[in-house]
């Protein structure tokens, strides 16, 4: 990609080709995601598109103190998280201690497990199952590789809570791996 600070002067001074390399350039980001947090496809778009517009609306006030690619990914993160909001209310997003704790349990038997999905398939299966909190810091660590501190601009959380929610995601998902391994 180009000097990032010429595309975003060159955007704000109107020029909407630009702003089209800008959008190529991060809609993979964009669209990764707001599709880790909002399960439902079909609304994955419209949000996209909400980031893309409340990128170029905010792009005058971008100072260049962080990448432009943790902004723009620190706009998705919050876009989605009010999109689960007012679909969701607050308790898909702070969950419940028991979720948490009987995670690893499963009413699936190991042979139609096997039989349903690869393994590659049933990690990212068991990723999409985790508290949205926990999948959006494993994901934005292990798969987008943000640093802590990206992941606690981006999220707004603190680092030492990033560092705690990516081990419990972690555990989380060793947990039913191990169960899936032994049958």
């Amino acid at each position: 990609m180009q000097n990032e600070e010429e595309i975003v002067s060159r955007i704000i001074n109107g020029d909407v080709m630009a702003f089209k390399i800008l959008v190529k350039q991060y809609e993979k980001l964009v669209t990764y995601m707001v599709g880790r947090l909002v399960q439902h496809r079909e609304d994955t778009e419209d949000i996209c598109q909400e980031v893309f517009l409340k990128v170029y609306k905010y792009l005058p006030g971008f100072k260049f103190q962080s990448k432009l690619s943790t902004w723009i990914a620190q706009i998705a993160y919050g876009t989605a998280i009010n999109h689960l909001k007012k679909v969701s209310g607050k308790r898909n997003l702070t969950g419940d201690i028991a979720e948490f704790e009987n995670f690893h349990k499963t009413t699936e038997d190991p042979e139609s497990i096997l039989a349903k999905k690869n393994t590659a398939a049933f990690v990212q299966q068991q990723i999409e199952k985790l508290p949205v909190h926990y999948r959006t810091v494993l994901t934005l660590y292990h798969l987008n590789e943000f640093s802590y501190l990206e992941i606690k601009e981006i999220t707004g959380m603190p680092e030492g809570t990033v560092k705690n929610y990516l081990f419990r995601a972690r555990k989380l998902l060793k947990e039913k791996l191990e169960f899936y391994i032994k049958y």
